[in-house]
């Protein structure tokens, strides 16, 4: 009963502050956005729609590919520095974002619903603010891995009950990418080194992307992988027999890969591009991903969510600088971790 009385108590706070940021923004007929974004478009379109109908402004959503997530839009971004042609990054993590501004392709922007969410997932200097939030997650296939037997550490992987059942994606793209920097940040280079030589060496497998991890674990292709809370939610919702694991509690702790806000420096539509950002930083906006199946968890204190999504104050986050992360992955991904894919 408590528990419904605070859900109806939390959602009318949402409500209510969405109502304010409508009531208190100036409209703009007949404007346009152009919104880069590395987030899927099943859980990015809905969001930019709701933002459509509530202001008049066109949004023009230009998405990623899988297999190139993050990256290729971040390469676009670069190449597009000098005429650039987005107002936006809408990215899926904070690396990425913290790459742009190191190449002077963001602008500062301390938009004022930003208000209520921590800052230790939001850049200091104001180039990108850090919103609802993904974890990097262990999930095993219920009937080749009994659960008193599963996984419950990364460095799991590399175990004799695992060898040849293990599988990643590739370590160049997306989050993946992301994790090999935070490992090489927070175990140091040898022992991240030998948790990849490693892992291939117990005949752990690199596929295509973590919606190929999702897929090849849920079928029973591989025993357990590695991959995101939004790709695990998905399997559950298509009753596969998968088994989450939020890694390394009782160690170096889970990563946590908050979305970003990125206002693009000398955008053409740089109004349109601040009521964008001012959108997706809404409890709304919060809420609604995480009743969508991209189960993000909220970094707003407050925002109801359903009971498949647990709170970020729940898990043991992983310590990272999110702007060092930026450098390191840049070395790795043309050094490293390049020739070990190319390598295996």
């Amino acid at each position: 009963m408590m528990k419904n009385v605070y859900w109806i108590i939390a959602s009318l706070a949402v409500i209510i502050g969405s109502a304010i940021w409508w009531m208190t923004t100036p409209h703009m007929p007949s404007a346009e956005v152009v919104v880069y974004t590395s987030v899927d478009d099943v859980f990015a379109r809905p969001i930019a729609e709701r933002f459509e109908q509530q202001t008049n402004i066109k949004v023009r959503l230009v998405p990623d590919t899988e297999e190139t997530k993050s990256t290729g839009l971040l390469n676009r971004l670069i190449a597009e520095k000098n005429r650039p042609l987005a107002d936006v990054f809408w990215s899926g993590d904070p690396v990425r974002a913290a790459i742009l501004k190191a190449k002077g392709v963001s602008t500062i922007y301390r938009s004022p619903q930003a208000e209520g969410l921590p800052k230790r997932f939001s850049d200091p200097d104001g180039h990108w603010i850090g919103f609802s939030a993904r974890a990097r997650v262990l999930i095993y296939n219920r009937n080749l891995v009994p659960d008193d037997n599963k996984p419950n550490s990364i460095m799991d992987l590399l175990d004799e009950r695992f060898k040849g059942k293990a599988c990643i994606a590739n370590p160049l793209f997306g989050t993946t990418s992301m994790h090999a920097a935070a490992l090489f940040g927070g175990l140091g280079e040898a022992k991240a080194k030998a948790f990849f030589e490693g892992f291939v060496a117990n005949g752990g497998k690199i596929l295509s992307s973590n919606g190929e991890v999702r897929r090849r674990v849920a079928a029973g292709e591989f025993a357990v992988g590695i991959t995101d809370t939004d790709d695990a939610n998905v399997a559950r919702l298509e009753g596969k027999p998968i088994g989450v694991v939020f890694p390394d509690a009782d160690g170096m702790g889970t990563l946590i890969i908050p979305n970003c806000a990125v206002l693009i420096k000398d955008g053409p539509n740089p109004e349109a591009g601040r009521r964008f950002i001012d959108y997706l930083l809404l409890a709304e906006t919060e809420k609604a991903l995480a009743e969508s199946e991209a189960a993000q968890m909220p970094l707003r204190p407050g925002v109801p969510t359903p009971d498949n999504v647990i709170s970020v104050e729940q898990l043991r986050a992983m310590l990272v600088d999110y702007e060092k992360l930026s450098g390191l992955l840049e070395t790795l991904s043309k050094g490293y971790l390049k020739a070990w894919v190319e390598e295996n």
